[in-house]
């Protein structure tokens, strides 16, 4: 009995599983007209949502709106142009922003949660707070409160450990727009460190990326980060340290001897 092979998959099947631009086709020697227009008009996104507007009074009256009181900062960075050129002033606080944190600590908080224009303050604008939101209630189910918010402009990812230090934070939640792509101008990021400090490297964070409306969505994105709050918390660690295993049976929890820390153990 002859055996029939299986179709073969078009260009055109493989187009509708990514957004990756493959099989565009060609017009001579160049694209053809709709391929290049949709890549012009993808590049014009990805610049305005860089240099779009951030929007700190509406972050603050939507983390109001949700308990929570957040103060705006802002890095060394002195505008859109510097904070581009130099990546090191977006990661270091200016000196009126260090007075004020400083000025509203009460001692010590268990979380920090920090949001942050980034390269993208189009994806903070349209979806921080609708991710907030959806995590908020997930940490209240675990008994865990964020006891302070900030919101920072010309922020880069570093900007938070500076921030969760003078906050006095166990660990601190960094919502940030990430580098736009030309399928995804708004994408959020959200980076987490424990013991926060100016000196902690990217090793020591984990990252929860692709936050968007064709990504990442906001209940999925939220289960992530509340879990790894959670056992970060719980271990006392981030980064390479802790891997994200949400989506896994869950884990056994055991006293310590010395009764200190409870701990997780996988």
């Amino acid at each position: 009995m002859a055996v029939t092979a299986p179709p073969s998959r078009s260009l055109r099947d493989l187009r509708n599983l990514t957004p990756a631009r493959v099989g565009l086709g060609r017009a001579g020697a160049g694209l053809p007209t709709r391929a290049l227009l949709d890549f012009t008009l993808d590049h014009a996104r990805a610049r305005d949502a860089v240099h779009a507007a951030f929007d700190v009074p509406a972050l603050i009256t939507g983390l109001g709106g949700l308990g929570l009181e957040a103060p705006s900062v802002s890095s060394c960075a002195r505008d859109r142009r510097e904070y581009l050129k130099r990546p090191d002033l977006g990661r270091k606080l200016d000196h009126a922003s260090r007075q004020l944190l400083a000025s509203r600590n009460a001692g010590t908080c268990r979380l920090a949660v920090v949001v942050g224009d980034g390269l993208s303050p189009t994806a903070v604008n349209a979806h921080a707070i609708a991710l907030m939101s959806s995590l908020m209630p997930r940490l209240a189910a675990g008994r865990i409160d964020i006891g302070c918010a900030v919101v920072a402009s010309g922020a880069r990812v570093a900007l938070g450990d500076e921030i969760g230090a003078i906050l006095g934070a166990r660990m601190v939640v960094v919502l940030i727009g990430e580098r736009p792509g030309l399928s995804a101008p708004d994408s959020l990021g959200a980076y987490l460190t424990f013991a926060p400090r100016p000196d902690v490297t990217d090793a020591e964070r984990n990252c929860v990326s692709s936050i968007h409306g064709a990504g990442l969505g906001y209940d999925e994105a939220a289960s992530r980060i509340a879990w790894l709050i959670r056992e970060g918390l719980a271990r006392e660690v981030t980064g390479v340290a802790l891997k994200d295993e949400s989506g896994g049976p869950a884990h056994k929890r055991i006293d310590t001897p010395s009764g200190g820390h409870e701990k997780s153990v996988i």
